[in-house]
């Protein structure tokens, strides 16, 4: 195994090897370390720093002060977040009015950041990341998703909202693969989130901004890198689309996401990106690379202890590249209704399950359905 011939140099719980090197020098002030360690230790989910509010958690998708702490003034939002950013990200920020990056703090945990301009002052939106990489059982990904790390080539995309999961989703699939396979795996981010430990596979992980200047050029680069699997952490232009089409194409497996819901609006997403002329050699591209997509919610439980995960899961067959290939996606959740046998089930049909094994409300099950109406006859024929 690759980690015992490797010099493991893990400064934070769960092999948080990169940390130090990704943003070298840069400090975190002692009141905002006090502030995330509380909302870790209250389960939340996110902190919001701003100004004329106390800093805000999101426990249980609810938004709760920080215990203890006052309004903050623009001089104290400055004062929590700037020693975080280093010099280059400092730069980023002054241009753009907003910058991603992450950082981890021993005993405590690992945190992905975005710092932003509002009204003159400066406000930031902490994500609490997990020190150590979850099964993929835990996250109740069903048994097909799972067996993805078997696949040798093509791409695979996992998509939903901002928050749904998408990211921790991925990194358990690409453990999967790191602790059961030999690979070369290279993962390209913005920013980092989850650091691997080298296990059965190689893995290098290349952060956007800091590493390589833009998802496209760090894909470009990595078919020269001889990788066996790329993640790439969100596909976010025509560039960085077409690449990793490629790479698929070439005999990698592409792991990426996209903010969608449901397969049929992923892959019309995807098309759409392209000039009409180029729309055709897309659709017949993708139908021969794309291996699944698997869509996600995360919703509030109803006993209200956190929240639950909901996949709509499709699976590549020579029916639905058909329809790829023939601009007929909207017959696609049909074709994922009539074959459960092969893994796949759509939304609501995902939703009717957690509503029927009392894991989400009806209002959520209804709120959440592709369908509310159909929904809402279902649920009444379930009892």
């Amino acid at each position: 195994m690759l980690q015992n011939d490797i010099e493991d140099t893990s400064g934070l719980p769960g092999g948080e090897t990169a940390a130090a090197a990704t943003h070298s020098g840069v400090q975190v002030e002692s009141r905002l370390q006090n502030i995330l360690r509380i909302a870790k230790e209250s389960g939340a989910s996110d902190v919001h720093i701003t100004v004329a509010v106390p800093p805000v958690m999101r426990v249980n998708n609810q938004l709760v002060p920080i215990p203890g702490e006052a309004k903050l003034l623009p001089a104290d939002t400055r004062n929590l977040l700037f020693p975080t950013i280093d010099e280059d990200h400092r730069r980023t920020l002054t241009e753009s009015g907003e910058v991603d990056f992450s950082f981890g703090i021993p005993s405590i945990g690992r945190f992905r950041v975005n710092v932003y301009r509002q009204r003159g002052s400066y406000a930031a939106a902490i994500r609490i990341m997990s020190t150590s990489i979850p099964e993929p059982e835990s996250l109740g990904l069903p048994a097909s998703v799972i067996d993805l790390y078997r696949k040798q080539s093509g791409l695979v995309l996992v998509t939903g909202p901002t928050g749904s999961g998408k990211s921790t989703t991925l990194a358990s699939i690409i453990q999967k693969i790191n602790e059961n396979r030999s690979c070369h795996i290279l993962t390209l981010e913005d920013p980092i989130e989850y650091l691997y430990r080298h296990d059965k596979s190689l893995v290098d992980q290349r952060e956007i901004g800091l590493d390589s200047r833009s998802f496209a050029a760090a894909l470009r680069a990595a078919l020269r890198e001889d990788p066996d699997v790329i993640l790439v952490g969100e596909m976010r232009d025509l560039e960085t689309i077409s690449t990793a089409i490629t790479a698929a194409e070439t005999g990698h497996l592409v792991f990426s996401t996209l903010h969608t819901i449901g397969a049929a609006s992923t892959i019309n997403r995807i098309v759409d990106v392209f000039p009409e002329g180029q729309k055709e050699q897309i659709r017949t591209q993708l139908s021969m690379v794309m291996e699944s997509v698997i869509s996600q919610r995360l919703i509030s439980r109803a006993d209200g202890e956190g929240r639950t995960a909901c996949f709509e899961v499709m699976h590549c067959t020579p029916a639905i590249r058909a329809l790829i290939r023939d601009d007929k996606t909207y017959q696609i959740p049909s074709i994922i209704q009539t074959n459960r046998r092969l893994g796949m089930i759509t939304m609501d049909d995902a939703l009717l399950e957690a509503y029927r094994n009392h894991l989400i409300s009806p209002q959520d099950a209804i709120e959440y359905a592709t369908d509310p109406v159909s929904m809402q006859t279902r649920m009444r024929s379930s009892y």
